[in-house]
């Protein structure tokens, strides 16, 4: 909702009651309330899910964005596939990842709906959204150079912008260096800061996860490439 306030966006929010699919030859051969079992967690999904719709609601009236809200019901197998068909229709995804298995859901987002997705940590910081400082993680690849034009309007918006090229890490096209990209960026009144990081041996994710803490970085602009 602070997102979509920041930008005066209209935001659609979709939550999925889970619909449990078994075999029959699993009820037929149990002496379990199987069908019963189903139905109860079909309810907790339900009632989940319209709570989770009626949060969104209420937050978004007290913030006075247009909104709309969808309930959709479907198999588990089945969320990524549906938050694809959503996407591909909107200006931008917000997906939050949790530590856990249904990180596929967002990174079939990612790559499927051909539009750009914003990835939120499970436990959002306390501090409200806001962009102060935006980072772009710049390797002159495809990605990262689609992810920039992707990201223009909160490049435009953000008070600072850095651009941060990660050394030691792979190989990089030296004919094309971050200083292009700021002249590039200059040309739509965006100044940015260049940084250099060397990766010392360390993973990317690792690096870029320290450079985004230690500049106070509120959204990193990245190409996703296969993970």
């Amino acid at each position: 909702v602070a997102i979509a306030a920041a930008f005066g966006a209209h935001l659609a929010a979709v939550a999925c009651e889970v619909h449990v699919e078994v075999p029959g030859r699993f009820l037929s051969g149990s002496m379990a309330n199987i069908p019963g079992i189903i139905a109860g967690e079909q309810e907790k999904s339900r009632n989940s899910a319209t709570a989770l719709l009626a949060a969104f609601v209420a937050a978004a009236d007290k913030a006075g964005i247009m909104h709309e809200t969808y309930l959709e019901k479907c198999p588990t197998f089945a969320v990524p596939d549906l938050l694809v068909d959503y996407a591909r229709l909107r200006d931008l995804t917000i997906m939050p990842v949790p530590e856990s298995y249904d990180q596929w859901y967002a990174e079939s987002v990612i790559f499927g709906s051909g539009r750009p997705t914003l990835v939120l940590p499970e436990s959002p910081r306390a501090r409200p959204f806001e962009l102060g400082t935006v980072a772009v993680a710049w390797d002159f690849s495809r990605a990262a150079a689609r992810a920039v034009s992707d990201a223009m309007p909160l490049l435009e918006k953000a008070r600072k912008v850095r651009v941060v090229t990660v050394v030691n890490e792979k190989k990089l096209d030296s004919k094309h260096s971050a200083e292009a990209l700021a002249k590039n960026l200059a040309r739509h009144g965006i100044d940015v800061v260049l940084d250099k990081v060397d990766a010392k041996g360390r993973p990317i994710d690792e690096v870029l996860e320290a450079y985004t803490v230690s500049h106070q970085v509120d959204v990193l602009v990245m190409g996703a490439y296969g993970h």
